[in-house]
């Protein structure tokens, strides 16, 4: 599958599908939020110069090309509006496990859209891309997110002490992860 592009999927609210050029300008502006950034791997403010390219890109990206992050559109099912994005990549040394990641505008925020876009991708990658394991990681000081990730199925497997660099600290990593037949015997 990995020269097709992303087949957008159909939540109860949601829709994940592939960037489109005019989401650029609201792309930069959830991630030019401070408090969106804190736990993510780029720094605010994030300029509509570098959204505009990097959303260029996704365009056309194919999916589950190995060593490759694929960012995906998370939008509104009624007026198609940009509320965040979920990226999936699969691994070069065995492509049947991937790593998930997600961010939600802060408007959107505590409505259960994430939840919706990470159960959304999950049933994707186990479903039309045969993944055998999925697995999340996210600093310890991110509640929300760890919260997140046990709400939709994902298990904690580990907690990696001082393990990442982070705005000049040393910061505790939580690993949570799910396998196929876990997710079909929850979610099928």
């Amino acid at each position: 599958m990995a020269s097709e592009t992303f087949a957008p999927i159909q939540t109860a609210r949601l829709r994940l599908r592939p960037f489109r050029d005019s989401d650029a300008a609201a792309f930069a502006a959830y991630r030019s939020d401070p408090e969106v950034a804190r736990y993510q791997g780029w720094d605010a403010p994030y300029p509509l110069a570098r959204a505009e390219a990097f959303v260029r890109e996704m365009v056309t990206a194919p999916a589950d090309l190995p060593g490759e992050w694929l960012q995906i559109a998370v939008s509104l099912t009624g007026d198609d509006t940009l509320i965040g994005d979920c990226a999936f990549v699969s691994q070069l040394d065995d492509p049947r496990i991937a790593e998930i990641g997600f961010t939600i505008a802060p408007a959107h925020q505590r409505r259960g859209y994430a939840q919706e876009a990470v159960r959304g991708l999950l049933g994707v990658l186990f479903g039309a891309y045969a993944k055998h394991r999925v697995f999340a990681s996210c600093d310890a000081r991110n509640v929300a997110s760890s919260r997140l990730l046990a709400a939709v199925g994902m298990r904690q497997e580990g907690h990696l002490v001082e393990s990442t660099w982070s705005e000049d600290e040393w910061t505790d990593d939580l690993l949570f992860a799910v396998l196929r037949r876990e997710w079909t015997n929850d979610n099928g």
